[in-house]
């Protein structure tokens, strides 16, 4: 029950976060290029690859730690369903490029993101 409250509270954190950065991003971005959503998920993959090489390669670290920090924080952080959204928007408003670059950019920095951050999280 203690790490179910814990993930709750995390993905509240979480979510509010999320909140704050896509808005100042959003607010500083001018264009259809949902910069804030995209600099949301990379900076999500950067830290939930941390997290995740961390407790892979810390023996002592609970695993509620891995629940907790990835589900709950950066799983209410990160959205791939407005990834989704975002990405149909620019498409049904005729900037497929902006589509293709959301879903691509996304992928591959965010696959990029979550190496690096696997590299660092397993060298704390």
């Amino acid at each position: 029950m203690t790490t179910l409250i814990a993930v709750f509270v995390a993905g509240a954190a979480g979510a509010v976060c999320r909140y704050l950065l896509d808005g100042a991003v959003q607010e500083r971005w001018e264009g259809a290029f949902p910069m804030g959503t995209f600099v949301v998920n990379l900076s999500g993959a950067l830290t939930l690859g941390i997290v995740a090489g961390f407790v892979a390669t810390h023996a002592d670290v609970p695993t509620s730690i891995r629940v907790v920090g990835g589900t709950g924080f950066v799983g209410a952080f990160t959205t791939f369903s407005t990834l989704s959204w975002e990405s149909l928007r620019l498409q049904r408003e005729g900037a497929p490029r902006y589509a293709a670059i959301n879903i691509v950019g996304s992928t591959t920095a965010g696959l990029i993101l979550a190496s690096c951050g696997w590299f660092l999280g397993s060298r704390i």
